[in-house]
């Protein structure tokens, strides 16, 4: 019998899902954009984080699953657990979404995506994953995409406690997929999404008297953006993301990751008429090319 452990890659499948979940984690920024005129950070990563968590609760919950992989968190799973669901999923929601309030998105991006690079090399160095070549090369040529997006589309204004907060989230971000990465070894993706997520939750529980005050005045379309954003980008995005992390190392999973700021780009052109500088596009074309070196078979 094969257990969730010896589970075959299907590489194909985690392409795709990581496909998946770069698509989703950029339309978040164009929902957000439009939410945080009227849902301040820590009540919108409340609202996010609770409405997702009872999304995966339901998907998790209705669904028959095999015997084999039906089982709650030992023990040792808890700590990785806790701390994938408050860094990642709490403290990385308030401290972006504040972030780009004092902000503009190119800085944003940049200071955020610092975070692939701090997961290739804490995965490196404390899961046992090495440092291959390609990964190191892709992830450099990637950044450096990263890099050219920023200056590109930099208001040259950066509030210290804003580029704190992005430096914060980058952190929180890179440690929690880290932590979870083992735990996909032992656990299903949506149960390890829908419990991180839960976590997050309910360290942004200080928040409800404050998204309760501001739902009260804000508009029906707001509100659905809301929806969307627990639905999608948090519980359909990060049960792909962990579905393709568990076939794939972390350090490589991270650099994929560097085609979401690209992909923002495009949905904001599309559908907030942002149009590009072309120097932008040039870093999108790098950041693009450094994931495809990052993910070709050694």
């Amino acid at each position: 019998m094969t257990t969730l452990a010896e589970a075959p890659p299907r590489t194909g499948l985690a392409t795709g899902a990581a496909a998946v979940t770069v698509v989703l984690w950029a339309s978040s920024f164009v929902a957000i954009r439009h939410v945080g005129t009227e849902i301040s950070a820590g009540a919108l990563s409340l609202a996010r984080l609770g409405l997702g968590s009872i999304f995966l609760g339901v998907l998790l919950f209705t669904r028959s699953r095999p015997t084999a992989v039906r089982r709650w968190p030992s023990q040792r799973d808890w700590l990785p657990l806790i701390a994938c669901g408050v860094l990642w999923f709490g403290v990385y929601n308030i401290a972006l979404n504040e972030a780009e309030r004092r902000l503009d998105a190119g800085t944003s991006a940049m200071l955020v995506h610092i975070a692939p690079l701090l997961i290739a090399v804490l995965a490196g160095l404390g899961l046992g994953e090495g440092f291959p070549r390609q990964l190191v090369i892709g992830g450099l040529v990637a950044f450096a995409g990263i890099v050219i997006i920023g200056t590109s589309t930099s208001s040259g204004r950066a509030e210290t406690w804003g580029v704190v907060l992005c430096v914060i989230a980058a952190i929180s971000y890179a440690v929690g997929v880290v932590t979870q990465k083992p735990l996909l070894s032992r656990l299903p993706a949506a149960e390890v999404t829908w419990l991180a997520c839960t976590i997050g939750a309910v360290v942004c529980l200080p928040f409800a008297p404050t998204l309760v005050d501001e739902l009260r005045t804000a508009d029906a379309s707001t509100i659905w953006w809301v929806v969307y954003l627990a639905a999608f980008p948090t519980a359909l995005g990060f049960t792909t993301w962990a579905f393709a992390l568990r076939r794939t190392s972390a350090g490589r999973m991270g650099v994929t990751v560097y085609a979401v700021p690209v992909v923002a780009i495009v949905l904001g052109w599309l559908f907030l008429g942002e149009t590009p500088a072309v120097l932008a596009l040039a870093g999108g074309a790098l950041c693009l090319t450094g994931v495809a070196i990052s993910r070709r078979s050694a």
